[in-house]
């Protein structure tokens, strides 16, 4: 039987008088990657930001592999990589790889590193200079090294190609895919709908605070009488 990774039951958020999550029921199954898509503003980081405890619930509930979400434990078996990620700016890259290495518990690797330095387009050279001198692209890239080297199971990232260049991106869905086919799991939130049509096995619209869609991209495709997710995805939130 297939373990449910992520498990979010009717989820309100607010912020004051202002209702962001307005009942959110989705689940995420183990080996699936789903795709959260939606206008800037619909929820999406907020509704990440529930579901790792760094905010409170108005109410509802989130369990993460089987365990409530506000458990430390809950989290053991993810890793997240937020919007808008800077390392550490007096670390060098290699100091900030080594150092998450080890809150993983898992060995740094030369060989392992190098992989994912190819994988993401990034100069090995990089690792020597401190996080300053980075760009924003080169500090998404170090930060999604880190979250590969975890051997997390389930990976939560909210909008990981930001500032990847397109070849970076070509290679990361390659490497994104190779982990499906071993059995990970991947929700992210993403503005790339081309990204959820090549990665995702279904995706979420979140709309004005709601789930107006979940399903496949094909199905999504189908029940809006569109030929492209784009179109689909236009037409479910009254583009």
């Amino acid at each position: 039987m297939t373990e449910t990774a992520l498990q979010i039951n009717k989820v309100v958020k607010t912020f004051g008088k202002h209702e962001v999550l307005k009942g959110i029921d989705l689940d995420v199954q183990s080996g699936e990657f789903i795709g959260l898509i939606g206008v800037n503003g619909a929820g999406k980081t907020t509704l990440i930001k529930c579901m790792l405890d760094f905010c409170a619930l108005t109410s509802g509930s989130i369990e993460i592999f089987g365990v409530q979400h506000t458990r430390t434990n809950s989290r053991r078996r993810l890793v997240f990589l937020p919007e808008k990620f800077m390392p550490p700016y007096y670390l060098t890259g290699r100091d900030f790889l080594v150092y998450m290495s080890e809150l993983h518990g898992v060995g740094y690797r030369n060989v392992k590193v190098a992989e994912l330095l190819r994988v993401l387009d990034l100069d090995q050279s990089a690792l020597s200079k401190p996080v300053r001198q980075y760009s924003k692209g080169m500090g998404q890239k170090l930060g999604l090294a880190a979250c590969l080297l975890s051997n997390k199971e389930l990976m939560v990232f909210d909008e990981p190609m930001s500032g990847l260049d397109p070849r970076a991106r070509a290679y990361l869905k390659r490497y994104l895919l190779e982990l499906k086919q071993a059995g990970n799991t991947l929700f992210f939130s993403t503005h790339l709908l081309s990204d959820v049509e090549a990665l995702c096995d279904r995706v979420a619209i979140l709309h004005a605070g709601k789930i107006h869609f979940i399903g496949t991209p094909q199905e999504c495709c189908r029940k809006y009488q569109a030929d492209d997710l784009e179109q689909a995805y236009l037409a479910c939130v009254g583009g």
